[in-house]
């Protein structure tokens, strides 16, 4: 059944296709490195840190954008998952309130301003919430609000580029690192390809296999990305033992 939700929310994802990973040269500049966790746990949760969790966000919040560097971003996205408020399975009330909006081929001014309206209240409550992320860039691009746009976009592309910078996505041993199950869709949906299935494998990774890419150059994408869940699951289980 998640695997279902989780298909369907990447077609979605899918319908603005406004936002993609950053380009290959960007990424090429921070080497992907396997991010050590236990020490981003003590530096978002050390006050005399640079990236004390509360310092963080709210630096984040205050369209910080051009001081924030990747590694702050790194801290920011995984320093999520050591913060008491942290779920993720967590889902905003408002994320699916306008749902039927979303596969409308146009919009109309007041709907572009509904999916504003409840975007906004969506990453008020889940602030990582990528797909809101990139509907809210849609509509505030669909209204001109362009340089509001253009702080969402930095925002989201640099998330995305947290989370390829953890690995390479090839193997299990340079799997990606995701808080949220529903960003490993969205990963792939950002990059223009189509989920064919999805699969766990022992101990803790989620192998999303895709739907074969004919690239005119002669070249093919991967057929595939790697998850390592590893740490969401340690973190939900200790947090809520009775799903166990």
């Amino acid at each position: 059944m998640r695997k279902i939700i989780q298909a369907s929310i990447g077609l979605l994802v899918m319908v603005f296709s406004v936002s993609a990973l950053p380009p290959e040269t960007d990424s090429k500049k921070n080497a992907p490195e396997v991010p050590d966790l236990q020490k981003i746990k003590e530096e978002v949760n050390n006050p005399r840190s640079r990236y004390y969790y509360p310092e963080l966000m709210k630096r984040y919040e205050v369209y910080d954008t051009t001081r924030l560097t990747i590694d702050d971003y790194r801290h920011l996205y995984l320093g999520a998952m050591y913060q008491e408020d942290y779920n993720p399975y967590r889902k905003s009330e408002y994320r699916d309130r306008i749902q039927e909006l979303y596969y409308r081929p146009d919009h109309s001014r007041p709907e572009l301003d509904s999916i504003i309206a409840y975007a906004e209240l969506s990453l008020a409550d889940d602030p990582f919430d990528l797909e809101q992320m990139n509907y809210l860039i849609y509509a505030l691009k669909g209204r001109g609000k362009t340089n509001k746009a253009a702080i969402w976009q930095y925002r989201l592309n640099h998330l995305l580029q947290a989370i390829v910078s953890t690995g390479t996505g090839l193997d299990p041993e340079n799997a990606w690192y995701v808080i949220n199950p529903r960003h490993e869709y969205n990963i792939v949906n950002f990059q223009n390809r189509v989920v064919e299935s999805q699969q766990f494998q022992e101990p803790c990774y989620e192998y999303i296999k895709l739907v074969p890419l004919s690239d005119q150059q002669g070249r093919s994408g991967a057929d595939g990305y790697y998850f390592n869940i590893r740490p969401l699951l340690e973190e939900y289980y200790r947090k809520y033992p009775e799903q166990l």
